[in-house]
């Protein structure tokens, strides 16, 4: 049985992590979060200790490594996504592996540093990459991996996702901290697209703001579309009003269905990472330099053909789009 501790308990995903640290078979033996609504932990690790006070959950931490027994093996992070690199690398100086939620980090340069940590300290960085334990995922890939080498899919990647109002308000809002649409949101499935269609050739944005972006990606063995949204207008009317998420893949004409099956892959990936088949840093480079670029690239259509369907509605309607 492993000793886990857990920074950011009081987040969406937190509970996910609590409940695959429990099915594994392992404990949690502490959390830290700066506000403390976390009563979820009763139902999950009563016994838990929490802290509100980074410091006093640090020292504490400190404290268990006197005794192989209490002594922490992992420490998962569900934080703010610009808090990731500096809890990362304090974790891995308290001796621990560390298993955090997407994305890792917001640059490849952070990648080298924590790399370097890793060398300095011997321990390990995981990402959680979910949808690369997705059936219907590997399906595909291993579909695409069967076919001819010089076919291009064509595909398109939709994913609308509405927000309320404190969304803005809240750090996910906040590009500074959150580092846009297109990351927060998008940066799994861009590492899903890597880890089906392999290396990516070209990338291409065609629009962005606060609440929505879009653009081309040409991987080894796909030409991709993608359209991300957390503004409930672009909802298809075939929704609208119906359900608050749109969410589709299509490749060659035929669409991908994994709207289900998400229940237990945060489980699948502590079981994978326990056994030694985790996600590191080189792993999640692909999918961060894929993001870097994108919050990098000035807007620009020089081939309309490669405009998601939604992307023409979108940039005709918005005045701060320019080519």
């Amino acid at each position: 049985m492993k000793n886990f501790a857990l920074i950011g308990a009081a987040g969406y995903i937190a509970p996910r992590h609590m409940k695959a640290i429990k099915e594994t078979g392992n404990n949690l033996s502490v959390a830290y979060d700066i506000n403390d609504s976390v009563g979820v932990i009763d139902s999950i690790s009563p016994d838990s200790e929490f802290f509100t006070n980074f410091e006093r959950f640090y020292e504490y931490a400190w404290q268990l490594k006197r005794n192989p027994e209490t002594k922490l093996d992992y420490v998962s992070i569900c934080t703010p996504n610009y808090m990731h690199a500096s809890q990362i690398a304090a974790a891995l100086r308290l001796g621990c592996d560390v298993i955090c939620e997407k994305p890792l980090v917001p640059t490849s340069a952070d990648l080298d540093e924590l790399a370097l940590v890793e060398k300095e300290t011997g321990k390990k960085v995981y990402n959680i990459l979910q949808l690369r334990h997705h059936q219907a995922i590997l399906d595909l890939k291993e579909k695409v991996a069967a076919g001819a080498k010089s076919d291009k899919h064509e595909v398109e990647l939709t994913y609308i996702t509405s927000r309320g109002k404190w969304y803005m308000e809240s750090w996910k809002g906040d590009p500074r901290k959150s580092f846009g649409v297109a990351t927060n949101i998008g940066v799994h499935f861009f590492d899903m697209l890597h880890f089906i269609f392999g290396k990516l050739e070209k990338n291409v944005l065609h629009f962005a703001n606060d609440m929505k972006a879009c653009g081309y990606l040409e991987y080894e063995r796909a030409r991709v579309r993608w359209f991300l949204s957390i503004d409930a207008n672009d909802l298809p009317e075939s929704v609208a009003g119906k359900q608050t998420t749109f969410r589709t893949i299509t490749c060659d004409g035929d669409e991908l269905e994994f709207s289900g099956g998400f229940t237990d892959l945060h489980t699948v990936s502590y079981q994978e990472i326990l056994a030694g088949r985790g996600y590191g840093i080189e792993e999640t480079r692909h999918c961060v330099e894929t993001v870097e670029e994108i919050r990098k690239e000035r807007t620009s259509i020089t081939c309309p053909q490669k405009l998601h369907p939604y992307a023409k509605f979108v940039i005709n309607k918005n005045v701060d789009y320019h080519e």
